[in-house]
């Protein structure tokens, strides 16, 4: 009896070494989660009951249970390097079955889909309108490639003073090529429907005590004049609303072939004449050229969004995230990722930041949490115990080799 008991303490300790040299060896693997040895009694009982004199019959392992505790987050220089700091697991499409992960170290295959070194897809909520996701579907999160289009400019809003000193020009009419027929310009960019630049031009000409008239142009051609009028104290009394409508800007006149007429507007609402100095302290439109893929951000609630070179972006998805009611229940797969069982329950989908989910660094990756010091003191105790289960095996051989030469 006491070599079988001693032989289940022998392969204890050797699983218990198989174990903390796994952990051991994956120090340094991003995600990984270190497992414990979890020993059980062995004992023979009986229908009738058991003896007060009764041993038990050995160990056996009864679970090697993984440990999820929060790894270190290490900084990468990579963007679509994720960590989640927290609860949760990144959701994969491994050819359309769902594994789970904490190694969150990605990058772009050649079809523009981010997938992991196993090319297991990245699983998002899909990017609806107005940055809104529909959570009730997961999709690839696939990187566009295309150009972001263009937006042609509506309204401008200007910001400027005009002194109320200054007198009418000595030339009339009106001609921009004649400097001495206005008092005042600037200009500003705006764009066509195709996202082709324009040079609208602002020219301003002293009419009457505390009376301008703005006129505009686009590429040099005439679109329309705004009359000002401002009152005893510098403010705009005239346009009432401050915006002024400029005529539509037939596309035959000079823009990009096939662009759409353009319709512009001008909010003059926060302009002045005061003292005896023009300036100019803010020009804005509403417009932007075409855009040419820059980059990826991706946010701590995990909203990924593209960057283009107009200054534009767009959500590509939110990084969908799953919990497990019981986490030690996940089937351990290769390459760090996990699968759901009956014992792990069921995942329970969400968003990075919702309550009972973690948020997500980008840039980051999360280490291994084994550690390295546990682990030898680890070691070093299942040495002795398979050195003390070994010896009771010896000492078991040598009462039996006495018992076999009595005579």
């Amino acid at each position: 009896m006491s070599f079988g008991i001693a032989l289940s303490g022998l392969n204890a300790a050797q699983t218990d070494l198989n174990v903390t040299a796994n952990n051991m060896a994956n120090s340094s693997t991003s995600g990984f989660k270190q497992s414990r040895s979890e020993f059980a009694e062995l004992f023979a009982v009986s229908p009738v009951g058991v003896s007060s004199t009764q041993f038990g019959n050995g160990v056996k392992v009864a679970s090697v249970a993984q440990q999820f505790t929060q790894g270190n987050l290490n900084t990468t220089n990579n963007s679509l390097d994720l960590a989640i700091s927290g609860q949760g697991f990144f959701i994969l499409s491994d050819a359309g079955a769902s594994v789970y992960t904490r190694s969150g170290a990605f990058q772009v295959n050649n079809d523009g889909y981010v997938v992991n070194s196993q090319q297991q897809r990245l699983q998002v909520y899909p990017a609806g309108i107005s940055d809104t996701f529909n959570t009730s579907t997961l999709s690839d999160l696939r990187l566009v490639t295309r150009d972001s289009p263009p937006s042609a400019t509506q309204r401008a809003q200007t910001v400027f003073n005009l002194p109320s000193a200054s007198e009418s020009p000595i030339t009339s009419p009106f001609d921009p090529a004649d400097e001495s027929s206005y008092n005042h310009a600037r200009s500003l960019t705006i764009y066509d429907s195709l996202g082709s630049a324009h040079t609208a031009s602002m020219h301003f000409v002293k009419t009457a005590t505390n009376e301008w008239d703005l006129h505009i142009s686009v590429d040099g051609n005439p679109l329309g004049t705004q009359h000002l009028v401002y009152s005893s104290t510098g403010r705009l009394l005239s346009p009432a609303n401050g915006i002024a409508a400029m005529p539509v800007y037939d596309a035959a006149a000079g823009l990009s072939t096939g662009a759409a007429d353009l319709e512009l507007s001008f909010d003059l609402s926060l302009t002045s004449q005061y003292g005896e100095t023009f300036s100019m302290t803010g020009i804005t439109q509403d417009g932007f050229t075409t855009g040419r893929l820059i980059g990826i951000d991706i946010d701590a609630n995990g909203v990924v969004k593209a960057r283009f070179t107009n200054g534009r972006s767009s959500s590509l998805g939110q990084v969908a995230l799953a919990t497990f009611s019981n986490p030690q229940g996940l089937q351990q797969l290769d390459n760090t990722n996990w699968g759901d069982t009956n014992a792990s329950g069921q995942p329970l989908n969400g968003q990075a930041g919702d309550s009972g989910f973690g948020l997500i660094q980008s840039g980051a990756l999360e280490a291994s949490n084994v550690d390295i010091t546990a682990q030898l003191v680890n070691m070093i105790t299942a040495q002795r115990n398979f050195q003390a289960n070994a010896q009771m095996i010896q000492t078991a051989d040598q009462v039996t080799q006495t018992i076999i030469n009595i005579r």
